[in-house]
Order: C-alpha cells, then sequence, then structure tokens
C-alpha cells in the first residue's frame, strides 16, 4: 500500500510572542505531539511548522502544493485570525480538515491565567476560519474538536481522516486494467472509462486478452510447480456436496488454474495494475474460453493481495472493491443471492473469485462441470468472510451521468454456505430481509457490489464527501 501524505500545520498570532514568554515553545511541543501521532498512523507527515502571519500560509500552501500533499491538517493550537489560514487551504490543493484538540480538559478557573486561556483556545478560531473558508468557496471538509491526550473518540476521527487519504492517494494513483468487454446485456455495468479518469483521477489501460495469453505461454516449469503447491497449501479440498455440477477439482484444472494464475501476476506487474475488471465470453475462441475459465483461483489470490479483481468487466465495482480494500476491510466481489425468510437473512456472494483475506476459514476448491450462464468449466473457489459486522459499497451512475455511492451496514451470520463452488456470506441487515432488498433495490446501484467487514459508513461518508459523490444509506447498524 502506497504511503499517503499528510499536509500539517499549527497557528498563532505573531503579537503573542512577545507578551508571553514561553508561549510559542510550549504550543511547538504541542503540534510536534500532534504530528507524531498522526505519523504513528503509517502516513507521511509533511510539516509547515507554525504559521502565524499571512506570510506563513502562503509558504505553508505553496510547500503542500510542491509536495502533492493528500490532505491537510490545521492543527489549531491557539487563536489564529483566520486570513493566516485561508492562504494554506487556497493554494495547499488538497482537503483540509480543521482540528482543534485542548491540552488539558480544562482549565482551574482559580489558577487561571491569559497565558493558559492561550493554551488552551483551541476552539476560538474554528467557526472564523470555517466561514473565512466558506465566504471563499473552499469547503472545510470536517472540524474536529477534542483533546490532544487521552481522547480515542477525537483521535478516531483523525485516524480515519488519515485512512480516508490513503484512498485518495491510491485513486489518483491507481492503474485499472480493463480486459475484454463489459458482460453483455448487463446495462448497469456499462460505464465510461474517460468518467472514471475524470472523476477519480484513476487511469484505466486497456488490455487485450492476448496480453495475458502470451504470460501464460511464457510460464516457467519451475513456476508452475510452486504455485501448484501454493495452491494445494492454501486450499481446501472437499468432497462433493448436493450440487451435481461440482466435484473434486482435476489435476487438469489445478495446473491450469496455477499457470494462469501465474501469467496473471505477470500481467498485473508488467502492466503495472493496481486491479481490473474482465469478462470475455469467447464463443468462437476457444483458447480464450479456456483463459477466461482458468482465471478465478489467481484472481482470489490476487484479490486477497489487494490487487482486486472484478468479474463480468464492472470496472465501477472494481472501484468499491479497490476502496474497500484501502480500508483495510476487504472487499469482496459480491450481489444478492436467495434470501431466507425465516432465519431473516439474504445470502450475498458471486461465483468466481473472493477477497479470500477476510475469511477466517480455509478457502474451498471446488471442480465445476458448467460455469452458469458463461463458457468453460475449471476450479472455483468457494467461501465466506468471517462473522461480524459487515459493510457493502456499491457505486453506480445516475441518468445524467453523476457517480452515486450506495451503502448498507449488517452483519455477517454464521452457518453454512451452499456447496455450489461460489462465495457466499449470510448477511443480515436491519430492519429486515425484505425490506432492506427494496431499500437497496430502489437506491438504484449497479447489482454489484464490495462486501467488506467492519461497519464502515464513517469512513465512507468522509470519501464522499472529499470525492463530492452523493452517498445514498441503505442501512445502518445491526442488531449485533
Amino acid at each position: 500500500m502506497a504511503k499517503c501524505k499528510i499536509g500539517v500545520f499549527s497557528v498563532g498570532f505573531f503579537r503573542y510572542w512577545p507578551q508571553f514568554s514561553g508561549l510559542r515553545e510550549k504550543l511547538e511541543k504541542y503540534r510536534v505531539d500532534f504530528e507524531e501521532r498522526v505519523r504513528a498512523f503509517g502516513v507521511e507527515v509533511v510539516s509547515a511548522g507554525l504559521v502565524d502571519t499571512t506570510e506563513r500560509g502562503y509558504e505553508a500552501g505553496d510547500l503542500f502544493a510542491r509536495e502533492q500533499v493528500d490532505m491537510i491538517f490545521c492543527d489549531v493550537t491557539t487563536y489564529v485570525q483566520s486570513c493566516m489560514v485561508l492562504p494554506v487551504a487556497q493554494r495547499g490543493k488538497a482537503p483540509m480538515v480543521l482540528i482543534g484538540l485542548q491540552p488539558t480538559p480544562g482549565m482551574d478557573p482559580e489558577k487561571a491565567t491569559t497565558f493558559l486561556q492561550l493554551e488552551h483556545d483551541n476552539c476560538t478560531s474554528l467557526p472564523e476560519i470555517a466561514c473565512a473558508c466558506e465566504r471563499a468557496n473552499i469547503p472545510v471538509h470536517d472540524i474536529i474538536f477534542g483533546m490532544l491526550y487521552d481522547d480515542e473518540r477525537a483521535w478516531r476521527e483523525i485516524r480515519e481522516w488519515t485512512e480516508v487519504a490513503a484512498v485518495i492517494h491510491t485513486l489518483r494513483n491507481a492503474r485499472l486494467g480493463f480486459m475484454g468487454h463489459t458482460f453483455e446485456w448487463m446495462l448497469d455495468m456499462q460505464s465510461d472509462p474517460a468518467m472514471l479518469e475524470g472523476h477519480f483521477g484513476l487511469h484505466v489501460e486497456m488490455l487485450e486478452m492476448g496480453d495475458l495469453h502470451q504470460r501464460v505461454d511464457d510460464v516457467t516449469d519451475e513456476q508452475l510447480n510452486a504455485r501448484v503447491k501454493e495452491i494445494k497449501d492454501f486450499f481446501h479440498f472437499p468432497p462433493p456436496g448436493a450440487e451435481k455440477i461440482a466435484g473434486p477439482v482435476t489435476e487438469e484444472s489445478l495446473q491450469w488454474s496455477a499457470r494462469i494464475s501465474v501469467g496473471l501476476d505477470a500481467m498485473v506487474k508488467d502492466f503495472d495494475l493496481t486491479g481490473f475488471a474482465y469478462y470475455y465470453h469467447g464463443r468462437y475462441a476457444k483458447e480464450y474460453v479456456n483463459l477466461i475459465a482458468g482465471m478465478i483461483v489467481g484472481n482470489s489470490l490476487l484479490t486477497g493481495r489487494g490487487v482486486p479483481v472484478a468479474g463480468e468487466g464492472d470496472l465501477k465495482n472494481c472501484v468499491a472493491m479497490l476502496i474497500m480494500d484501502r480500508f483495510r476491510a476487504g472487499g469482496s466481489f459480491a450481489e444478492l443471492h436467495p434470501a431466507n425468510f425465516d432465519d431473516d437473512y439474504v445470502l450475498v456472494g458471486h461465483d468466481g473469485s473472493g477477497h479470500i483475506a477476510i475469511s477466517d476459514e480455509k478457502p474451498i476448491l471446488r471442480g465445476l462441470s458448467l460455469y452458469h450462464g458463461k463458457a468453460g468449466h475449471g476450479a472455483s473457489v468457494e467461501f465466506k468472510i468471517k462473522t461480524g459486522l459487515i459493510t457493502i459499497l456499491g457505486l453506480t451512475q445516475t441518468f445524467d451521468g453523476r457517480f452515486k455511492f450506495v451503502a448498507a451496514e449488517g452483519e455477517s451470520m454464521p452457518g453454512a454456505i451452499p456447496a455450489t463452488g461460489n462465495t457466499n456470506t449470510r448477511g443480515r441487515f436491519v430492519p429486515d430481509v425484505a425490506t432492506f432488498v427494496e431499500r437497496w433495490s430502489k437506491a438504484g446501484p449497479t447489482h454489484h457490489f464490495a462486501l467488506s467487514i467492519g461497519h464502515n459508513l464513517s469512513r465512507i461518508k468522509k470519501l464522499s464527501k472529499v470525492l463530492g459523490m452523493e452517498l445514498e444509506i441503505v442501512a445502518e447498524g445491526s442488531s449485533i
């Protein structure tokens, strides 16, 4: 995962320094403590130090622009005039969050001094700075007020903003491959790569089936044997269940899946791909049918390593999967499957690959004699994600072409899943399964979505705000 850059600066009023000896030094210590805590979240901190004049505001903003920071944190350590902060927001060219953190829970009125008040003036400027930015048509994406030390709520919000910055950084630098075409007739999934590039800053690399075919041909015996061993160690090979088309994985299918997996790794490396979407019916090209049929294992291994692979040519869902993966929550390719009204859950999953890193069980490999609705046959992955809290995120488009997020929180329930060689999880969403499915469908999502672990709406809300994209929340919270 690429390390994002957070631009940090603290504020003050230059007239205070000669009036209150030692105040500047105390506030500087608080800034250093703040930066160290932010740095501990695994981000690169670009520090502009103290901004206490408009000139220093210009310098700080220009520094952040040169360094191409992904987000700016304004550390309000004391009162400051808004004219010193506005240049940073104008020139820094990155989303800004205002943060005012008191060094202690509060002053003792019996011992309070003006010096102590200025040391605790962490909220005084917040409305002034926000108003100045509003008048300049520059959004302040959040305002966090709390304590510098021992404040779990405030620091949870700050940590989430660093995670949002990491996702923004990934999107801006992502290279998503697109191989083949979108599954014919699925109108909801069709998308314009230029719009994805324009709105997210990523690049869509057009791939040919031959790009994979050549790399599969180039796989050596040594690479093949090593990948076969890896697959055998990683996956569970159970006896067949009720599904007649799901049987043991043949040695031929295993060898072919392993060979394609190595070829996929080479393609990802050669084209420097962050993820990719693919589909090809291969109706008149047997070699391409065989390629597509053998990709499931390799796609699952890639997705579990943070290179999301979206089937059926769903580029939009590849973006959703990438977002949830970079939130360290997974992001498995999924759709709604049959519901169980007695136990109030709906199966969520898909045929093909999934994010095998978010399961607490060994994923299963089954041999399918056919892929329903598609050409070919071969090894297929079956798994469910770990029980507990979950979030699903869909990326869709509206009539006028705008991108829109659709999201819901719920829970993954324990229990068996069908032995069909597909990914599946028992998903429960409030208030009940019927109402949830109705509300989700009315939101107009692409029928695919990214299935992730944990409740992640707080971070998704922040991301949608920074990107300026609509977010429709279908279900929030769960019965857990």
